[in-house]
């Protein structure tokens, strides 16, 4: 069986980011710092995993989740990750938005 694009259930309580956003037109390099970005925030101190969906019309969605919110808010100032906010308010995003948010509880199914 594949493996699921859900993330596992974590032990609560723990920290969600939560990142929408819109695409612009064209890749402009969006593709490869995307996977830079999944490949850094997993290196991060109190990272537990993300899920992350786009639409055909650009529309997106990328859920990161960490143990404390230190974790979270230390995550917005890696250096690479800013120069990637940068880019995108100058080129790969029509408008996004970002939701931080405790999870205290949480529930799942899963079909084997």
């Amino acid at each position: 069986m594949p493996e699921s694009p859900l993330a596992p259930l974590f032990e609560p309580p723990y920290w969600v980011v939560v990142f929408s956003s819109q695409r612009t037109e064209g890749d402009h390099g969006y593709g490869a710092m995307a996977e830079e970005m999944e490949r850094l925030v997993a290196q991060q101190p109190g990272y537990l995993g993300m899920e992350s969906v786009r639409a055909a019309d650009g529309a997106g969605i990328t859920s990161a989740y960490f143990r404390a919110e230190a974790d979270a808010r230390a995550w917005k100032q890696v250096a690479r990750h800013l120069e990637a906010q940068r880019l995108g308010r100058e080129q790969w995003y029509r408008g996004y938005r970002v939701r931080v948010a405790k999870i205290e509880r949480e529930y799942g199914w899963d079909r084997e």
